[in-house]
């Protein structure tokens, strides 16, 4: 069974965060000459660019009451996520996907909509939050390549059998209506870890887990030291029904309480730290549950799928981070 994959909107829901009033160009650092900070294959980032990316980090995180993080910690995050993001749009290009004029309008006037703006107004909050209009069209169509090849690459492949909808509802029973919104924070290690390198990032999370004990806020431990990609959302992942979730994550949360973190959780991806901040639902029967079922299975698959794809192509990649370099 093939089905179209519609991923959540992290670029829409950022847009709508950065339109709180919040000044986000206060603060700002003026570079006076463009230079390249990263080479990503044969394309190069620009200073610029990640000046342009930086501004809307920092509004997003001041929207959400996030502590902002150190100036070369949140420089380097943002930058990983552009150079990750770069990498799939070069395999769009090769693949000649296109969004045409069209699509990418409708697109810009549905977010401008959501914010209870025209695109004339939109324009204008964006200007006054540091921005125009042309660089969030192009970050928009950006997001909107990056979406079908990940249809492409991942989501097409991934198949939902009936027995699997079976072998979920028998192992959930009344849980498997339940939705849960959480807290993520990842602290990764690379493709073909070293046991030195495994050891180490299980230190760095069960120190990590020994200061949220201690009373530190999670979402600004996320938007300080999460290599996930919901870091600066201070690592919230959003509402997410069970089988939206990885099975390492369900399989903890269900004897958590509200407020609870878990301790570092193994996965090939590294170690997680996750916070029940809020569950919901109950039971529900017959044919609509098990539709929810099929595509909450797809969900996770596609998710699951998508982590190990991201990670493998940032592997394969030539990427040169002048950043890191020159220690900004």
């Amino acid at each position: 069974m093939r089905r179209r994959w519609f991923a959540s909107w992290s670029l829409a829901l950022m847009l709508a965060l950065s339109l709180s009033g919040v000044s986000a160009s206060a603060g700002a650092v003026e570079e006076p000459l463009d230079r390249i900070v990263a080479v990503v294959n044969d394309d190069a980032i620009m200073a610029s660019e990640l000046e342009d990316r930086m501004i809307q980090a920092r509004t997003q995180l001041a929207s959400r009451n996030i502590a902002m993080p150190d100036e070369a910690v949140l420089r380097r995050q943002v930058l990983e996520r552009m150079i990750v993001e770069q990498i799939q749009l070069q395999m769009a290009e090769q693949a000649n996907l296109t969004v045409d004029d069209t699509e990418l309008n409708r697109a810009v006037r549905t977010i401008a909509e959501n914010n209870g703006m025209s695109v004339d107004e939109f324009a204008d909050a964006l200007e006054a939050d540091g921005l125009s209009l042309a660089v969030v069209r192009e970050q928009i169509r950006r997001e909107m390549l990056m979406r079908e090849l990940q249809q492409r690459r991942v989501a097409s492949r991934v198949n939902i059998s009936d027995r699997e909808v079976e072998r979920y509802l028998e192992q959930q029973g009344g849980n498997a209506n339940v939705s849960y919104r959480l807290g993520h924070i990842l602290v990764a290690v690379p493709q073909s870890p070293s046991p030195d390198q495994v050891e180490a990032a299980s230190q760095e999370a069960q120190a990590l887990y020994e200061r949220l004990q201690g009373g530190a806020d999670f979402a600004d431990v996320a938007a300080a030291e999460s290599d996930g990609a919901n870091a600066l959302e201070g690592g919230d992942l959003g509402w997410r029904q069970a089988g939206e979730l990885p099975s390492i994550f369900t399989d903890v949360i269900g004897g958590m309480q509200v407020g609870q973190v878990s301790e570092p959780i193994r996965s090939p991806s590294g170690f997680h730290l996750v916070k029940l901040l809020d569950r919901e639902g109950g039971n529900r029967s017959g044919a609509a549950q098990r539709d929810q079922v099929r595509q909450l299975i797809f969900q996770r698959k596609v998710n699951d799928e998508l982590e190990a794809w991201t990670q493998q192509i940032r592997a394969d990649a030539y990427v040169d981070n002048r950043l890191e370099q020159s220690g900004s």
